[in-house]
């Protein structure tokens, strides 16, 4: 599902634990590292497609975590000329993501990287929440600022302003 402006709809995950640090993956059979992220299939809402790869990226259910947040708008990366797919139609330029903040309330002996049919990761640890501003691939960078800095507020105690709904719905298209 792509829209009229090559943007594929999708969801990107910052889970934290009780330290305020972040769960931070690495992709297999390469160096990058990045958050677990994944498409929105057609008829699915964005936090229906939340929980589904939750689950299938990391094994982790809706019970295991705690739905803090998520950001207001469509937060959008191009892909690098290189990765785009010509030939496809409709070309996909890059995607456009809500981000969800999400706190690990289950045991962290719960996250199954083999758990989904196929494994996208095959490392993870716990990292510093803005950390992977600087590590993930460059092209991802100003958006994952983004999502960090809006996610931010919701992270530190006493936040007057409360999480954004995360019930609300946002358009596909």
């Amino acid at each position: 599902m792509i829209d009229e402006d090559g943007y594929r709809p999708n969801v990107g995950i910052v889970l934290c634990n009780a330290q305020r640090r972040v769960f931070w993956a690495r992709r297999i059979g390469e160096r990058a590292w990045q958050f677990p992220q994944g498409g929105i299939r057609p008829h699915e809402t964005p936090e229906q497609a939340l929980y589904r790869e939750l689950e299938e990226e990391i094994g982790l259910r809706a019970g295991d975590v705690e739905l803090i947040g998520c950001t207001r708008e469509w937060l959008r990366y191009r892909l690098p000329r290189r990765y785009i797919r010509y030939r496809s139609k409709p070309v996909c330029v890059g995607q456009k993501q809500v981000w969800y903040l999400l706190r690990l309330v289950g045991d962290e002996t719960r996250v199954r990287l083999d758990w989904g049919a196929r494994p996208e990761f095959d490392r993870w640890r716990w990292v510093d929440y803005w950390e992977p501003v600087q590590k993930v691939v460059s092209f991802k960078r100003s958006v994952y600022a983004q999502a960090l800095e809006e996610l931010a507020p919701l992270m530190m105690p006493g936040d007057q302003a409360g999480p954004v709904s995360a019930s609300r719905q946002l358009k596909h298209r």
